[in-house]
């Protein structure tokens, strides 16, 4: 050690994002139910707190999920994500920022936001919670290191350093690098002994298609699309639908997003991968046969239109070989094939993805496995415990994300400060 460890808490909790302040919180209330008074300190390195819960669901952050289970999520097992999931569900979560004054609406999406639409008054809430129960909030004061020292922790950063009890690890994966979670928590989780999964890579994140594909000449086109990943052998590996944007970099939108985690995963095993576009997710192809048999004289790019935008429409029979202007009448055989082919089999080349300053999730990290799912506590460092986006745990885009960071981090809240409180006991029964 450099240097004397400083002051003695209870608790640390690294990270005050979503998963940190729930921990925090939920340690405060469990300490305050069981007569214990704690020490909890939240550290977090960002010069703001709450970036990523701020400019969530585009500024007005989307809670939860009204219906969350294990198979909204990959990563780690299903079984081992809906065990967790259960101790804070999310009508416990409802409840929660209810207690708080915030209440939650649902939209069609089966999104819960704010009543508010300002993702301010949840951060607020949970700040306010927070400091209410006594954790004492302190940033910038990125961590750089956990060390063990006998049977406590010593927490150290540039600016100091505190010797804990215990440890909750919160700090994020490496989504927006720029919000503090740069990849910091799985560093300091490898040092305390844990491992990570062969690859972490962005999750919910837009795509790349090369240069010059026509995608690109149509920015700002959005529209209904079923997107399939399928293996190099054609095998359907996955299939999402939702709204598509077209983009000048090529696809983004909330289908493309979910989309992306198992695009780029599946491709690192297998480079045949392939993202599959349906522009017409409903439609079936003999119904298409048969309308464009029986168009008459109606141009090509008019038929479309009416079923997608102008431009898109105007790019996909252009995309099959075909003009727009051009009538049915006469339209031989293949190029009917074709332009079908374009509207509900549309392969769509992958350059690459636009990295974690563009993602709004990590995908990879801690294994699940090396910690108790009943308190979240390290199974290789006792006394450790993680939450959120470091383990290997990601979720689908529409506040699935944030359920799990809830859920997570009050498990690790509770048993911690349940923990602590154990060990007051028996101190005093020594006494």
């Amino acid at each position: 050690m450099s240097a004397p460890p400083g002051e003695a808490v209870d608790l640390v909790v690294v990270g005050a994002g979503a998963a940190g302040l729930m921990a925090a919180i939920q340690a405060a209330r469990a300490a305050e139910a069981s007569a214990t008074p704690l020490s909890i300190v939240a550290l977090d390195g960002a010069r703001s707190l709450g970036a990523k819960i701020l400019i969530a669901g585009g500024g007005r952050c989307n809670v939860t999920h009204f219906e969350v289970s294990a198979d909204d999520f990959a990563g780690a097992s299903r079984p081992a994500i809906a065990k967790v999931l259960r101790q804070f569900p999310v009508p416990a979560v409802v409840d929660f920022f209810r207690e708080l004054g915030v209440s939650l609406k649902r939209e069609k999406t089966g999104k819960l936001f704010p009543t508010t639409d300002s993702a301010r008054t949840v951060l607020n809430a949970l700040l306010d919670a927070a400091r209410a129960g006594g954790v004492e909030i302190l940033f910038p004061r990125r961590v750089d290191a956990i060390e063990r020292a006998a049977d406590r922790f010593v927490v150290r950063g540039r600016w100091g350093s505190f010797l804990a009890s215990r440890i909750i690890l919160a700090a994020g994966g490496q989504a927006l690098p720029k919000s503090g979670s740069d990849g910091a928590g799985i560093a300091l989780a490898r040092s305390l002994g844990h491992g990570s999964t062969a690859t972490i890579f962005p999750s919910l994140v837009p795509l790349v298609v090369p240069e010059g594909h026509w995608l690109r000449a149509i920015s700002g086109v959005a529209c209904p699309a079923r997107v399939e990943v399928r293996g190099g052998t054609g095998k359907r590996l996955a299939s999402f639908e939702g709204d598509l944007l077209c983009t000048h970099f090529g696809l983004s939108g909330p289908v493309i997003l979910d989309a992306s985690r198992h695009f780029l995963a599946a491709r690192q095993v297998d480079p045949g991968t392939r993202l599959v576009v349906a522009f017409l997710p409903y439609a079936h192809p003999d119904n298409l046969a048969l309308e464009l048999a029986n168009l008459g004289r109606k141009t090509l790019g008019n038929w479309l239109s009416e079923k997608l935008p102008d431009r898109l429409a105007d790019a996909l029979v252009r995309s099959a070989g075909l003009d727009p202007k051009q009538t049915a009448l006469r339209l031989e055989r293949e190029a009917r094939k074709a332009l079908i082919a374009a509207l509900i089999e549309q392969a769509i080349p992958i350059a690459y993805d636009r990295g974690f300053a563009h993602a709004e999730a990590t995908a990879g990290g801690v294994p699940l496995a090396e910690v108790k799912l009943e308190t979240m506590e390290s199974r290789l460092c006792p006394g450790l415990h993680l939450c959120g986006e470091l383990l290997d745990v990601d979720g689908r885009i529409g506040g699935f994300n944030f359920q799990w960071a809830w859920a997570s981090g009050a498990v690790a809240g509770r048993a911690a400060a349940a923990a602590l409180s154990r060990r007051a006991e028996i101190t005093v029964a020594q006494c």
